[in-house]
């Protein structure tokens, strides 16, 4: 896909506000057990640190400049003991550190995929994969990373500082004053790098998103890369995806990389007017050699934090833009949920109605117009018609996927709207024209709708749909894996485990979406009979381009330009020689009446059907 003609994410403010970062950090409210402990580890590195360097003072000014032997043991032995506890509590720190991130990171994810079961439809359809996954994964991993070791150099920072601060005024509080003078320049730098670090980290997860996406639509199209032979194309679309995420972060680094020496040119500064003022001092004699390395030392504690507080600043930009995209799509709502006070549905088996029913996806292109329509219980209707005249979204309305714009659909005499959500389309079985297995066994699959069944029941589900003469021929049998999205099996076969699945669940409302339309002859006779064996006594919904699918439905509808043209079973609509007679006659003018073996082309009698349809309709009652 060109870069032109991909989707568009929402842009955001050019400055990070206050409520992104404490959203962030309300990330690690429910762990705040760790946070707490690595956070007393951190403050007793920190302490034991100016420890250390004052231990260095004493050194100089009490055991090496007097000559005393023995205060200088008892100071390098005490130095000892603190160093063993120093390592212990980094020791600490990093444990309880890469422990909180793994949660926050879990946690987060979780949620994420929590919420997108929550999100309608539609929200699927006009959001792109690979900006959802680039969320999921590389975001919420760079969220959980500020979260921990972003937190962690920053309140090691902070502590240094405070600490820092605390020795040098008992040092000197004239030096401590110069230091702290030089700080608003630091903060001049942070600011001012600040605004346009952020605005190309920003461009870097924009790009990042579109090269996941363009990822993903190359390798589940691979078939139709290679066969059109689309592979130069497609590098030079993907090079210029790449070229763009290049300099985006080409300049973000090139500012990250100009921010820390510059905080590091000003930093020198300082310590230069420090040993310059210090060191007259001490040519004075009112400062000691000793007090001038524990001060200088003091200032190296100091400022390598503030560099440090840059680098991680400098990083919290690109964390930043992550999680404004990550809490965009958290707060993304549902556009079909459930209505204030609706009610469980006991039932859907009842009549289905449509009342002028007005439908779009945009504005200016209607799709349903004032659309009328009963459907009896237990009814079979099938829909037919010319591509985009409304037939799937008739479907995936009864599903409600979707929502009428103006009228009402009515189920059992009352608005469906009032209903829940889960209470109508937990009764609802649907089998696509393109189905779609998960990863794992055949068995897996059948039992994906209804994980209580027993094996004893999927199997029955299978035989009901006609899967299982192909499944027990398989090495494994049930247990066979499918591969990722069933690409193991032929499509005839991934069509008889979606059939077997929708058997398994028991719906009250059927629906089958062209599901014979990708499969052999012989395949389509075993849906059939399946379906057949599925839809008697249950309200069913048809669409089909193989009209000998539908010939035995009580109510058959074409649907042209968003309503119905014609309506009667099918010798009424034969009679009438209208669009439904002249599809019927242009589809089977040519055709034989045969059924061929799905795995060799071998023409087989119609014995062969019936023998692989066991007469199962009492599990399916």
């Amino acid at each position: 896909m060109s870069e032109a003609g991909y989707w568009e994410e929402e842009e955001f403010a050019t400055r990070f506000s206050a409520k992104t970062i404490l959203r962030i950090l309300g990330l690690v409210r429910a762990r705040w057990r760790w946070v707490l402990g690595f956070v007393v580890t951190i403050g007793i590195v920190s302490m034991l640190e100016a420890i250390f360097t004052y231990l260095g003072k004493i050194i100089i000014d009490e055991g090496i400049v007097p000559g005393d032997t023995e205060s200088l043991i008892r100071v390098l032995l005490l130095y000892g003991a603190g160093q063993i506890v120093f390592a212990a509590c980094v020791f600490g720190f990093i444990v309880l550190a890469g422990v909180l991130g793994q949660h926050v990171q879990y946690d987060l994810r979780k949620r994420l995929f929590n919420h997108l079961q929550t999100l309608s439809l539609s929200y699927f359809s006009k959001t792109p994969v690979g900006w959802i996954m680039s969320r999921v994964n590389s975001d919420s991993e760079r969220i959980a990373d500020l979260v921990t070791w972003g937190m962690l150099d920053v309140v090691w920072a902070l502590m240094n500082l405070i600490i820092s601060f605390v020795f040098m005024i008992s040092i000197n509080w004239q030096m401590t004053l110069i230091v702290f003078a030089v700080l608003p320049f630091l903060l001049m730098i942070a600011f001012w790098f600040q605004k346009r670090i952020l605005v190309e980290y920003r461009l870097v997860r924009k790009q990042n998103s579109k090269i996941t996406g363009a990822y993903n639509e190359n390798i589940t199209g691979v078939r139709v890369v290679k066969a059109l032979g689309r592979e130069a194309q497609n590098l030079e679309e993907f090079s210029a995806l790449s070229s763009g995420m290049y300099r985006a972060s080409f300049r973000a680094a090139w500012l990250s990389a100009l921010f820390l020496p510059s905080v590091q040119l000003v930093s020198a500064l300082a310590l230069g007017v420090i040993v310059w003022y210090g060191g007259a001092q001490a040519l004075g004699g009112t400062l000691t050699v000793g007090s001038i390395q524990a001060f200088i030392g003091y200032i190296t504690f100091m400022l390598w934090p503030v560099q440090d507080l840059a680098r991680v600043y400098a990083e919290m930009q690109h964390a930043v833009a992550s999680a404004e995209r990550t809490f965009s799509l958290l707060d993304s709502e549902a556009e079909i949920k459930d209505r204030p006070n609706a009610v469980a549905a006991e039932t859907v088996t009842g009549e289905i109605r449509f009342e002028a029913v007005d439908f779009y996806y945009t504005e200016d292109k209607p799709v349903l117009r004032n659309f009328n329509l009963t459907v009896q219980a237990g009814e079979t209707v099938a829909l037919v018609g010319p591509t985009g005249g409304g037939k799937s979204t008739i479907i995936n309305l009864i599903c409600r996927f979707y929502e009428p714009k103006n009228g009402v659909i009515r189920i059992n005499g009352r608005d469906y709207t009032e209903y829940t959500l889960d209470s109508i389309q937990s009764r609802i079985g649907v089998v696509l024209q393109t189905p779609h297995l998960f990863s794992g066994s055949i068995r897996e699959n059948i039992r994906y709708g209804r994980l209580d069944a027993s094996d004893a029941e999927v199997e029955e589900a299978a035989k009901v749909a006609g899967a299982h003469p192909f499944i027990s021929n398989l090495e494994k049998g049930y247990a066979e894996e499918v591969g990722e999205g069933g690409n193991l099996l032929s499509v005839g076969q991934k069509q008889l485990i979606s059939l077997a699945r929708a058997v398994l669940a028991k719906p009250e409302i059927f629906i089958m979406d062209e599901a014979t339309s990708s499969v052999d002859t012989l395949t389509e006779a075993l849906i059939q009979r399946g379906m057949e064996a599925l839809m008697r006594g249950r309200t069913s919904f048809v669409i089909a381009h193989r009209l000998s699918t539908i010939r035995r439905a009580d109510k058959i509808i074409v649907i042209e330009d968003g309503g119905i043209t014609e309506m009667g079973n099918h010798a009424e609509l034969m009679r009438q020689r209208g669009h439904y007679y002249r599809l019927y006659t242009q589809q089977f003018r040519a055709e034989r009446e045969q059924a061929y073996d799905p795995f060799g082309d071998q023409q087989v009698p119609a014995a062969a059907i019936e023998a692989a349809q066991p007469a199962a309709t009492e599990a399916v009652a």
